[in-house]
């Protein structure tokens, strides 16, 4: 796991290094072991390392084929590098036990078709001094980042926002991406960011530039690579995440597993203490005060004698209080709600104690993870008529979980797309109606996200247009505390044969995730194969928000001129809404930190047009290698 950054210049000119040497200073967090440069005739590609396989020197970056054609620099890890090394080993003549060498290698004798063959995260480019050329690519499901800025003089990229934002002369937000945010909690659903002149590649996408001509194509579509429907056993599913999980633990430096107590994590923690036999396991939790509703100590201690080392970490008001800013930065954008802290506490917590840490992200996109897919399984029922299923369906998800959601959002998926986004405005009433009006016409994410057609295709969507967010949180946490997160649930073999499955193998009987539960029956704790909530690493934040600390501090935020002169929110609706949660009778946090966050990053990314000014650097204490 490292960080990357560059400039092409489009006009055929020499860029200044030290541009690119003060663009890894802003990233150095990500890769502190090591950096390096690689200039070329109208480019400066860099990187910061963060040893993870083959910790010598054969592994620093950027990295030069043996004839010294090709240059690379990479972000990320392909986990099946030892088999592809194998099959390259005729073609080309290996001198590092790295696998970005592996990867370099494999485009040089297959080009871009490599791609497909290959099982990782990842974002790179590589350079071709002789035909002069450049070629980048992102992994399938967009783990790992590649932001950019191009105009007709340049093209910009970086692992991180951070190290771009400075060559923006006079930052703007994009209205779409907060009229998203605040009315849907949603964000990273398209190719935009919150930053009207930066674009991230999307995901299972590449580009190449030639001729001072960017090019950007799509090398992976999911919908492709599925056999819908195809029934497998819970003991073939056992096997395919073993293999995931197994190929993850590829590492010459500890791997952990953040562990928060829910089915996903506990089933990647099952697998390595009795499948895997992982004897010297370390795990990290986030907890919160004893008894409350949102304490999974219980669930977690049910691992007490199967880890070697467990530690957890206990957010507060007062934490996040003082740590919000650090927090907020490192994420560059506005966050729609505050659990991505526990996360970023647990990374912290992970620190020094190993540098690779195991994550259950992508399950519950795939396997129905969230109340909202049981109402997309009701409507998939009803539209085929499949009465009885219905009806003992919504009877077992409502017996077992004492609620009425499912059916809220079953109706909600009945509505036409032009109701739902007005009843998301009604939802949160403190949208200015001026700010609605001028954009509720040009979002798509209601449609994309919010009118499936079946199940499948609504687990479809969410990998194109909702996992990414989840997956950004996770890298910008982790690597904001030099870790690289690794995502089993996230192999494209497990994902491709996930999404084939029919809806019966991943929701029955008003229970989601069957399946998994199914395949690891054997080796999960009891307690916590017949859990059926989700909290994943929630935050308690209602009562933080309650918090004398936070009281003065958002008093005086939504009384401010510049809050009231931004136009998206009535503040006075905002004032009203927040005294009423401080009393106690309401709970309005999740409109409140959006509020916060909001207003906080205009302040620093947009009024502040320094806000991640570039520094000059001193020239890097490395060989500075030239095309």
């Amino acid at each position: 796991m490292c960080g990357i950054a560059g400039i092409v210049s489009l006009r055929g000119k020499s860029v200044d290094p030290g541009q690119v040497i003060s663009m890894l200073s802003i990233i150095k967090h990500r890769g502190p072991d090591d950096e390096g440069l690689m200039i070329g005739d109208n480019y400066c590609l860099g990187h910061v390392r963060l040893s993870i396989i083959d910790l010598s020197p054969s592994g620093h970056q950027p990295m030069y084929s043996r004839d010294r054609r090709y240059c690379i620099v990479f972000n990320g890890e392909i986990y099946n590098y030892p088999e592809l090394k194998k099959t390259l080993a005729p073609y080309y003549t290996f001198s590092s036990q790295s696998d970005t060498e592996v990867l370099l290698a494999a485009y040089i004798v297959w080009g871009e078709d490599c791609l497909l063959r290959l099982n990782g995260d990842f974002a790179f480019v590589i350079a071709d001094t002789l035909e002069k050329t450049l070629f980048g690519a992102r992994d399938r499901f967009g783990i790992k980042p590649f932001y950019y800025y191009q105009d007709d003089n340049q093209f910009i990229f970086a692992s991180e926002i951070k190290a771009i934002h400075p060559f923006l002369s006079d930052p703007s937000p994009n209205s779409n991406s907060i009229f998203e945010y605040l009315v849907f909690n949603r964000t990273d659903q398209s190719e935009e960011t919150f930053f009207d002149q930066l674009l991230k590649l999307k995901h299972g996408h590449c580009f190449s530039i030639h001729k001072n001509k960017v090019v950007i194509r799509r090398w992976y579509n999911l919908s492709d690579h599925l056999t819908y429907p195809t029934k497998v056993s819970p003991d073939e599913y056992r096997q395919e995440l073993r293999k995931s999980v197994a190929l993850r633990l590829r590492s010459d430096v500890p791997v952990g597993i953040s562990l928060s107590g829910g089915i996903d994590s506990s089933a990647l923690t099952s697998i390595l203490c009795h499948d895997l036999e992982q004897k010297k396991l370390s795990s990290f939790s986030a907890v919160f005060e004893k008894g409350s509703s949102l304490d999974e100590s219980p669930f977690i201690n049910e691992f007490q004698g199967m880890i070697n080392q467990m530690h957890v970490i206990q957010p507060s008001a007062s934490s996040f209080f003082s740590e919000m800013d650090d927090f907020m930065i490192s994420q560059s954008e506005p966050v729609p709600g505050i659990s991505p802290y526990a996360q970023y506490k647990v990374m912290q917590l992970a620190k020094g104690k190993v540098s690779v840490t195991l994550d259950g992200q992508g399950a519950d996109e795939m396997l129905g993870g969230y109340t909202y897919f049981h109402g997309s399984y009701f409507k998939e029922l009803l539209m085929r008529l499949h009465l009885l299923r219905l009806a003992k369906e919504s009877f077992e998800y409502i017996r077992i979980h004492s609620s009425l959601d499912s059916l809220s959002y079953f109706a909600y998926y009945l509505m036409p797309v032009k109701w739902k986004n007005h009843v998301r405005w009604k939802t949160y009433g403190s949208l200015s109606p001026d700010f609605f009006q001028q954009n509720h016409s040009y979002s798509t994410i209601g449609e994309n996200l919010y009118h499936p057609k079946s199940l499948h295709d609504f687990f479809l969507k969410h990998f194109e247009y909702k996992l990414e967010h989840l997956l950004k949180w996770d890298d910008l946490n982790s690597m904001h505390f030099s870790i690289e997160s690794r995502i089993p649930f996230l192999d494209h073999h497990l994902v491709e044969k996930t999404l084939s499955l029919p809806p019966d193998q991943i929701i029955r009987n008003g229970v989601s995730k069957y399946i998994l539960r199914e395949s690891v029956k054997d080796i999960l704790p009891k307690r916590i194969y017949h859990r059926h909530d989700k909290k994943g690493f929630g935050i308690p934040a209602a009562c933080w928000f309650r918090n004398p600390a936070f009281q003065t501090y958002i008093f005086d935020l939504l009384r401010s001129s510049r809050f009231k002169s931004r136009g998206y929110l009535d503040a006075d609706k905002c004032l009203e809404k927040y005294r009423l949660h401080v009393r106690g009778s309401h709970d309005y946090s999740g409109e409140i930190w959006k509020w916060i966050n909001l207003e906080t990053w205009f302040n620093r990314f947009i009024d502040n047009r320094h806000g991640c000014k570039l520094k000059k650097c001193a020239p890097l204490p490395l060989e500075v290698y030239s095309s």
